[in-house]
């Protein structure tokens, strides 16, 4: 039976409440501004021996510079904006990720999620910029995962992961990923064609559909993203179990 690990983006109801009902999350906070280290170290000794953290890399590899730049109260000089984001060959971004790199670390993360924004469109240099990027990384015993919000060339992109070593983050409900392996699923909520419906709750029936296409995988990753997630995530969890013992 292939395994099927199930959690929230970030901890709702509470970080204590959270670690009692899921063992699995994916960590939020680094994707603003990496906790010091001694947060961090006081979450992995609370969360337990078997709890797993994921993570998401530092917004500064990336998101250029905008909203949520503002929103983590992090400022960058006007003539430096352009050595941000994009995963471009800059000492910004090389920081970045090498404090990305010690907080998962410190959690001993299993999987590093490099979340880009809709902006990040196919481009000759973005596609250059993410070959140096993963090279620069070589192979690590952490899955890197790579998340795209924006229309890439399947032919391309599926070129680009297997030569690199990613995982291809995505919501199965609406794409197929085109990594093998290891499966790594992000649930925001319903698209409708313009935008992501944060407050839907997913049915029975998308559960369903769910744990089939994270069953055709040797391993799967399953986080909820929506206003509901906790609720959901419980529930596709309870599927999951029931599945298990009806085999």
């Amino acid at each position: 039976m292939p395994s099927v690990k199930v959690g929230c983006c970030g901890f709702p109801g509470g970080m204590r409440r959270y670690f009692s009902r899921f063992s699995l999350a994916e960590v939020q906070q680094t994707f603003y501004k990496p906790p010091r280290k001694e947060t961090l170290r006081r979450w992995r000794a609370a969360a337990g021996r078997d709890f797993e953290f994921t993570l998401k890399a530092w917004q500064l590899i990336t998101h250029p510079p905008g909203p949520t730049y503002r929103r983590a109260k992090i400022e960058v000089e006007e003539g430096r904006r352009s050595r941000y984001g994009f995963f471009r060959p800059t000492e910004e971004v090389h920081a970045a990720l090498e404090a990305s790199l010690e907080a998962a670390r410190e959690l001993k993360a299993s999987v590093l999620l490099f979340q880009c924004p809709p902006s990040f469109t196919q481009s000759e240099e973005n596609v250059d910029n993410l070959r140096q990027f993963f090279s620069s990384l070589g192979r690590s015993k952490m899955l890197l995962a790579l998340e795209l919000r924006s229309s890439w060339d399947r032919e391309l992109l599926k070129e680009l992961i297997e030569e690199l070593g990613l995982v291809h983050c995505v919501d199965p409900l609406r794409e197929e990923p085109l990594s093998s392996g290891t499966a790594y699923f992000r649930l925001h909520g319903r698209y409708n064609g313009r935008r992501i419906i944060y407050s839907h709750t997913y049915s029975s029936e998308e559960l369903e559909l769910l744990l089939e296409r994270a069953l055709r995988h040797h391993s799967a990753y399953v986080l909820f993203n929506n206003l509901n997630m906790a609720e959901d995530a419980a529930r596709f969890e309870r599927l999951f179990t029931q599945r298990l013992g009806a085999r």
